[in-house]
This record gives structure tokens, C-alpha cells and sequence, in this order.
């Protein structure tokens, strides 16, 4: 393996062209050193991701799609939980390329009237993401649309992956970076730029525990989807593609409750004035709960991931 390459052929040098590109039209998210007894008994370091262009990480991927492949006259089609629907629309809309958007009914409706601003044309079918990517991929089949893939597409994960590279240059000094994980492709794209140099956790609800079951079974297996983040860390498994990257390069998974998510996403607003979505607090309910216990002078980056939702009430 050539320096700087990881597993499955995604390699940090071509993640570094790849921020390159996608660079002009996504914000370099800050990063703010929390101190001990905030959030958790040790200082954390958070990657305060929802104040990303779109509300979420996923505008990443979505402009990475737009502007490595080809996008047909016919546009682009995306099933999503709501923040990749919401992330492809934004995209299309500065882009000038057609969006047609697939989400189940579980979307939080704060991310569906996003899309619908956005302008892209909008369906809302069956009741969890696997039924509106089935519905999604019949209908680019039907009208020759590019299919933009929420997490299991190179290009996707490339995208996800320059938040690594932002992370490494903004604390070179953290050793373990904790990660929502839903489909995978955040978790890979970050496993992908740090693996080898950082500890990568990915932290889960326990009503959707996508990638613990996959490393239980070996591979991708459908797992359950019930969870106050269901609409976005439930996709029923993890991605084909993004698996091995994790297999490779995320060191352990951790499971939170959804008592502890909901407490993390009050506690990132009561202390620091953050609003965040549930799926974007399973990573700080992980050390505020103690599923994962930051070790003596380790020092812990938390990805904060997404914030389409509406802000929590006093």
C-alpha cells in the first residue's frame, strides 16, 4: 500500500483534491474546546458540523457528486432520511442542476419544508429510508436522473472525508474522534483521512444499531430502525461499500439510548447555546453517559453533526 492510501482505494491525497473542489461551496466548520464538566467529565472537543451549509455534513458529499460526475440533463435523484435530501436540494439549487427528493414519513418536518424551499421536487413515501431509496431508484431508472447516494457512493464518502481532513489541521493534537453512524459515510469518510493516525469511534442509537450488528455478523445485515433519530441514523443497514473502510480503520462502536441522546441535545443547548438534531448528539451522549470513558489525559474530538430541527424549548 502506497503511503497516505487506505483501504478500499480511498487514499488522503486524492481526499485533499477532493476538498479542493467541493472547498468553495461548503464552510470550514469551527472546532471549540469545551471544558471539563460541560458536557462530560473530561474536556472535549467539539466538531461543530451543524453550522454546515445545509444544516448538516451531508452538503459535502452532495456537492462532491454534483461535481465529480456527470449530471445528466435530467438531474439528480436522492432517497434520504431528510439532512442528504436537504444537502442534494441546496446543492442542485446553487448548482442549477433538477433535484428530485425521496423521504419516508418518519422525516423530521423540519428537514422536509427545507427541501421544499430549496425547490427541488419533493415525494414522501413509505414509512422508513429503505422504502424511499426503493422508490428512488425505480423512478432514475424510469428517467435517466443520477442517483446521488446518501452514504454507499465513492464520491459520497470523498466528501465526507475532507471533514477529517479539517478536523486533523484544526486539533493535530486529538487521539480519538467519536462519530455519529447511520449508513456509514460519514464514519468512513473520516476512518478513511485519519485511520492509522487516530482513534475512530462511531457511537449508534441503540434502536438502530446499523455497524454493531454488521461487525457482529461479519457484513451488512438489516437492523432495526426505531430511534429518536431514526430519520437520521436509521437506514435499516450499513452501506456495501463503506463497511471494509470501518472494518479497517474504526476502532470500536458504542451504543447510547435514546433517554441519553435526548439529555445530550439539551445539555449542548443549556451549556453552549448549540442546537442540535438527536442523530447529531449520540457522540456527546456517548461521553456524557460513559459508553465511551475518555481515558487519562486522552484527548477526544466529538463530531456534532447536524441541526435541522427546530430549537428545544426552555
Amino acid at each position: 500500500m502506497t503511503q497516505g492510501a487506505t483501504a478500499v482505494g480511498i487514499d488522503r491525497a486524492e481526499v485533499r483534491r477532493v476538498h479542493e473542489v467541493v472547498r468553495p461551496h461548503v464552510r470550514r466548520t469551527p472546532v471549540v474546546q469545551v471544558e471539563r464538566g460541560a458536557l462530560a467529565a473530561a474536556p472535549v472537543t467539539l466538531k461543530l458540523e451543524q453550522l454546515q451549509r445545509s444544516g448538516s455534513f451531508k452538503v459535502r458529499g452532495a456537492f462532491a457528486n454534483l461535481l465529480l460526475r456527470d449530471v445528466p440533463p435530467a438531474g439528480v435523484i436522492a432517497a434520504s432520511g431528510g439532512n442528504h435530501g436537504v444537502a442534494v436540494a441546496f446543492a442542485a439549487h446553487e448548482l442549477g442542476v433538477r433535484a428530485q427528493i425521496f423521504v419516508p414519513t418518519v422525516s423530521a418536518a423540519a428537514k422536509v419544508e427545507r427541501i421544499r424551499r430549496l425547490g427541488a421536487e419533493l415525494v414522501v413515501t413509505g414509512e422508513r429510508y429503505s422504502d424511499a431509496l426503493v422508490a428512488a431508484e425505480e423512478a432514475a431508472a424510469r428517467s435517466g436522473a443520477l442517483p446521488v447516494h446518501a452514504f454507499d457512493q465513492r464520491e459520497t464518502v470523498l466528501g465526507q472525508a475532507t471533514l477529517g481532513l479539517e478536523l486533523a489541521e484544526q486539533a493535530p493534537e486529538i487521539d480519538t474522534v467519536l462519530v455519529p453512524v447511520g449508513g456509514g459515510g460519514l464514519i468512513a469518510g473520516i476512518a478513511a483521512y485519519l485511520g492509522g493516525t487516530v482513534r475512530v469511534v462511531g457511537v449508534e442509537p441503540t434502536g438502530a444499531p446499523t455497524l454493531t450488528m454488521a461487525r457482529a455478523h461479519g457484513g451488512p445485515v438489516d437492523a432495526p430502525t426505531g430511534s429518536v433519530a431514526a430519520d437520521a441514523l436509521a437506514p435499516r443497514r450499513i452501506g456495501e461499500l463503506v463497511f471494509p473502510l470501518t472494518q479497517a480503520h474504526v476502532h470500536d462502536v458504542v451504543l447510547v439510548d435514546d433517554a441519553a441522546i435526548v439529555d445530550a441535545q439539551r445539555a449542548l443547548w443549556d451549556e453552549l447555546r448549540l442546537v442540535a438534531e438527536p442523530a447529531a448528539a449520540v457522540a456527546v451522549a456517548a461521553v456524557r453517559t460513559g459508553a465511551y470513558r475518555i481515558g487519562q489525559e486522552e484527548r477526544v474530538a466529538v463530531v456534532v453533526s447536524g441541526a435541522n430541527t427546530v430549537p428545544p424549548r426552555p
